[in-house]
């Protein structure tokens, strides 16, 4: 295999089998097509999940969408277009209470939901234990879901660069007429600010100044507003970074941190973070003590086939797999997994510790998750949608995903997006839709030569068609022409299927 080159390596495990679904609860009614990758790179990833798949630790499934129970749709929303919805205001009023006089919301706002289960792998893979894989997924189906807050319909968490990501003052100083000069406000100059006001935010600039960020990092009661006049329209940023008084009584910071290869500070916050977790299993899904395994917890929330990568044109803190981490006080309250992306922010898992759960965090990280996409955006123009996992429709507990709006939902045929609003009308009558209203499109990046497709055999990458020649007698094209066909073309001609 070439050196310099970044290749994408699986090995197919079929999907014929049902399991029992975490939605519904029928034992054996999902099925789902399932593959472990040994690394992947982001623009494969971004081109799997643009054509329905999904993934769980390094476990990538697609779940066959006319035979499965619970059809699950996968779901992005237009991030620049986002305007929060009152509910979604809620959220981000009840945080900023909390930060600024310590009002704690009675009550448990959050409560736990159905996540996405994904297809139990049925062969052996050298790297991993499959049979514990297997029953840890069918079992506990907490590790493919974006983990949120089905009341107030929000998934998972935000994070900011160095530079952009906190809000800065816009350098406007406000000035004062003399006594009797002049009667009433002059409309040509910017409006008074008070002097503690002005003193707040040169404290403010000095600390931004002063922060020593793990790459990056956010602390919502030192962040100044943006100030709007009252005729605009209050953006998402504009509530996140609402005024709080000079004596704030919490402070919230937002870092980010790569999960892999683990950066010094994910290694550093591990224990803090899987004993988070281990809570959140128990007391939100009911989890014995003994359940939460660390090895658990490394292999669906912390393990990734995505590797590091950067490009000129993409964010500066590059592509791949991170942990976005709340910290409340300097003690860690919640974690959201995503994944940074060529063109989106894919949220992959939420999870808090308990004594917090009424502080809604599964909205309050999804709004900040989408001002993050936001800022990213500012940085690589293509990154600009935000991508919720699954939307399913006959779950009413899963339909909250609906709500960050403008989305759109995947066509299960032609892995074309449509507004979500059309969708909903055929999903009202029936589980399965084809959203594409063209009868005659089809999928255009169907495989057109199963020939092309890209094997990994001995160490040596060759076409499909060179290692049937190889192995002269092979049985197996009718597997890799289903396992080239759930990939595309494209992708058929990237991705690597590895055969011992």
């Amino acid at each position: 295999m070439a050196e310099n080159k970044s290749f994408t390596i699986v090995e197919y495990f079929g999907g014929d089998d049902g399991y029992r679904c975490g939605y519904c609860k029928n034992e054996k009614g999902n099925f789902s097509h399932g593959m472990w990758s040994h690394t992947m790179t982001v623009q494969d990833y971004q081109d799997l999940i643009d054509r329905g798949w999904r993934r769980s630790g390094k476990y990538v499934y697609k779940p066959i969408m006319n035979k499965t129970c619970c059809p699950q749709y996968t779901i992005r929303c237009h991030a620049l277009k986002f305007q929060p919805s009152k509910s979604h205001k809620k959220s981000l009023k009840k945080m900023n209470k909390f930060i600024s006089n310590g009002e704690l919301p009675t009550g448990q706002d959050d409560e736990a939901r159905p996540q996405e289960p994904s297809k139990a792998c049925h062969a052996e893979v050298k790297c991993a234990d499959i049979t514990d894989i297997q029953k840890e997924i069918s079992e506990c189906p907490t590790v493919t879901e974006v983990q949120k807050d089905a009341v107030d319909a929000a998934p998972s968490g935000q994070e900011t660069t160095k530079n952009d990501l906190m809000s800065a003052p816009d350098g406007r100083t406000a000035t004062s007429t003399k006594a009797g000069a002049v009667m009433g406000a002059d409309p040509s100059r910017p409006p008074c600010r008070k002097a503690k006001e002005l003193r707040k935010e040169r404290r403010l600039q000095k600390e931004q100044m002063r922060q020593n960020t793990d790459g990056v990092s956010s602390i919502v009661s030192s962040t100044p507003p943006t100030p709007t006049h009252a005729s605009q329209t209050k953006t998402l940023e504009d509530f996140i970074d609402e005024s709080l008084p000079d004596k704030s009584s919490h402070c919230l910071e937002v870092r980010l941190v790569r999960s892999n290869p683990p950066s010094p500070q994910f290694k550093a916050s591990f224990d803090a973070s899987y004993q988070v977790y281990k809570l959140y299993q128990m007391a939100i899904h009911k989890d014995p003590p003994d359940k939460p395994s660390e090895s658990q917890f490394r292999r669906f929330l912390c393990d990734s086939p995505l590797e590091a990568e950067y490009s000129p044109d993409g964010p500066e803190v590059g592509y791949g797999s991170f942990h976005q981490q709340y910290w409340l006080d300097g003690r860690l309250v919640a974690v959201g997994v995503i994944d940074i992306l060529p063109t989106c922010v894919s949220s992959v898992y939420l999870y808090y510790h308990p004594d917090s759960a009424s502080l809604s965090l599964g909205s309050y990280s999804a709004l900040r998750e989408i001002a993050f996409t936001r800022q990213l955006q500012k940085q690589s123009p293509k990154l600009s949608y935000y991508y919720l996992g699954f939307y399913i429709h006959s779950c009413p507990k899963m339909r909250y995903k609906g709500q960050y709006r403008p989305a759109d939902l995947l066509c299960p045929e032609t892995y074309a997006w449509v507004a979500i609003e059309r969708c909903i009308l055929q999903l009202e009558n029936s589980r399965y839709a084809r959203f594409n209203q063209d009868p005659d499109a089809g999928d255009a990046r169907a495989l057109k030569d199963v020939g092309r497709a890209m094997v990994l055999y001995r160490r040596a990458v060759m076409p499909y068609a060179a290692y049937t020649r190889k192995r002269k007698g092979s049985s197996d094209e009718t597997e890799v022409q289903e396992f080239a066909g759930l990939l595309g073309q494209h992708c058929a001609e990237r991705i690597l299927l590895y055969r011992a």
